[in-house]
């Protein structure tokens, strides 16, 4: 039986990185085996942040492995969709975070996020509990 299929937000990473004990990490915490998969606006958003050469590297090391999934025609226009939706509600988030969610719709996949409150105004949008 195939395990559970995720995106993982840039915050699950970045936590992952910072944290002294890894074990405690939601990465740490996922089933063995789970299909973790990056987008290219979480891999911009870490190597943007990997100020030296061992940050890059340990980003290198944490997202090389994983599915990689592109900022295609299809996400772009999803997210624009979203921006339109978010915008006109007032609920606006980051762009970053509506590339994100616009990866995870169009690949069907739900989110591994700890920022619920943000990426919960975005319509369709599925969330992996853990």
């Amino acid at each position: 039986m195939a395990g559970p299929r995720m995106v993982g937000d840039t915050n699950i990473f970045i936590a992952y990185l910072r944290a002294t004990k890894k074990e405690k990490t939601w990465l740490q915490q996922l089933p063995d085996d789970t299909e973790l998969f990056i987008s290219a606006a979480t891999r911009y958003e870490l190597l943007m942040g990997a100020t030296d050469d061992r940050k890059k590297r340990d980003v290198e090391l944490l997202t090389g492995p994983l599915p990689t999934l592109p900022f295609s025609k299809a996400v772009a226009d999803k997210a624009a969709g979203i921006y339109h939706s978010l915008r006109s509600k007032n609920r606006m988030i980051e762009f970053r975070d509506i590339f994100i969610a616009a990866t995870a719709l169009e690949n069907g996949l739900p989110i591994l996020t700890t920022n619920r409150r943000d990426f919960s105004n975005v319509e369709g949008l599925r969330f992996y509990e853990l």
